[in-house]
């Protein structure tokens, strides 16, 4: 698990903050986090069903760390953020402890990483048992216990010799995913929010083309009934803010003004 220190979120009970990716990466990360956070949610369970869940979000953390080398781009990320976060140092003002800290947890996952090697998933990759699920699991039902006679049977086992399995198989994916929510976390931390007006419930945001934004964060007090809609790119983006009526109508454009948050991360 991520230490105290980054795996904390700047969470407060009475806002709700809705998040947007500007680029393939940032995509690419807030599915990692979503999924690992799903997979250490439902392991913790002692149910069956929530052992199915969570091999679900295990596939699905496999199925997307397929595509390209993310090993090689988290590594990236971690170097090109110790980069930054090294020009601090001398700042005047800079919490020198804070920095310490935060430059020593990604230096340490950096190395984590580095002393994982290029095929650390590989043996996920090759299991027989989480392939076989993998390829039931693309048909609706398809891993019912007529269907995967063994998954069931271990399903149906004590939740110690589960857990055991889970704790081989998430001790080698963590690496990766707790990288990724550190940097996830140092991204949402080097911006701070600024309040915002929304006339007639839309707002236009031009980005500077130097800024290199990665992320949009938007907050809006825990109790509304509005969300926003996020269209562009990393240098204009279009927020619409909708009204929600329940699961069985249509959301409408708000026409009223909209204060809220709005945090760019770079």
């Amino acid at each position: 698990m991520a230490s105290d220190l980054l795996s904390t979120a700047d969470i407060d009970p009475s806002t709700v903050t809705f998040e947007q990716p500007l680029n393939e990466r940032m995509r690419t990360y807030l599915r990692l986090e979503f999924l690992y956070r799903q997979t250490l949610y439902h392991q913790a369970l002692s149910d069956c069903w929530a052992s199915r869940a969570a091999v679900s979000s295990l596939l699905e953390i496999l199925a997307i760390t397929a595509r390209g080398d993310a090993r090689a781009d988290v590594l990236k990320e971690l170097e090109r953020q110790l980069s930054v976060l090294n020009e601090f140092r001398t700042r005047e003002g800079v919490d020198s402890d804070r920095l310490h800290d935060v430059m020593t947890q990604l230096a340490e996952h950096r190395n984590q990483l580095n002393n994982a090697g290029a095929s650390f998933m590989q043996n996920l990759r090759d299991s027989d048992f989480l392939n076989a699920i993998r390829l039931r699991s693309a048909i609706p039902g398809g891993t019912c216990e007529f269907d995967l006679r063994d998954y069931f049977h271990w399903l149906n086992q004590p939740i110690e010799i589960r857990q055991a399995a889970f704790n081989e198989w998430m001790s080698t994916i963590s690496s990766l995913c707790e990288a990724v929510m550190c940097l996830l976390w140092v991204t949402r931390q080097n911006s701070r929010p600024q309040h915002k007006i929304a006339t007639s419930g839309h707002f236009q945001l031009n980005l500077d083309r130097d800024s290199h934004c990665q992320l949009l964060r938007i907050s809006l007090p825990g109790d509304t009934q509005l969300f926003p809609e996020i269209s562009g790119s990393h240098y204009r983006c279009s927020i619409s803010f909708m009204e929600w009526h329940g699961v069985s109508t249509r959301s409408t454009q708000a026409t009223q003004d909209v204060a809220f948050l709005l945090t760019t991360c770079i």
